[in-house]
C-alpha cells in the first residue's frame, strides 16, 4: 500500500508541478498580448496625434493666411488714402501758387500806393 500511495504522491506532484508549469506558460502568453495591445495603442496614438496635429497645423495656416490677406487690404487701403491725400495736396498746392501768380501779376501791374 505504500508504494501505491508513494507512486499516488509522486503522480500528484508531478500533475500539479505540470499544472503549475502550464499556468505559468499561459500567464508568459497574456503578458506577451498584453505588451502586444501596448505597442499596438502607442501606434495608434501616435497616428492620433500625427493627424491632430497635421489638423492644428493646416489650421494655424489658413489662420496666418487670413492674417496676411487681411493685413494686404489695410496696406492696399492705406496707400489709396495716401494716394487720394496727396492728390488733394497736390491740387491745393497748385490753386495755392495760381493764387500766388496772380496775385504777383496784379502786383507788377498795379502801382504801388505809398502813404
Amino acid at each position: 500500500m505504500s508504494e501505491s500511495q508513494s507512486r499516488y504522491s509522486i503522480v500528484e506532484r508531478l500533475t500539479e508541478t505540470k499544472l503549475g508549469i502550464i499556468q505559468a506558460k499561459s500567464q508568459l502568453d497574456e503578458e506577451v498580448k498584453i505588451k502586444e495591445q501596448s505597442v499596438e495603442q502607442l501606434k495608434k496614438d501616435l497616428l492620433d496625434w500625427n493627424s491632430e496635429v497635421s489638423q492644428e497645423t493646416e489650421r494655424t495656416k489658413k489662420q496666418k493666411q487670413r492674417e496676411i490677406e487681411r493685413a494686404e487690404i489695410v496696406h492696399n487701403n492705406s496707400k489709396e488714402r495716401k494716394n487720394a491725400k496727396e492728390k488733394a495736396f497736390d491740387e491745393k498746392l497748385k490753386a495755392i501758387d495760381e493764387a500766388l501768380k496772380r496775385i504777383e501779376e496784379i502786383s507788377k501791374t498795379s502801382p504801388t500806393i505809398n502813404q
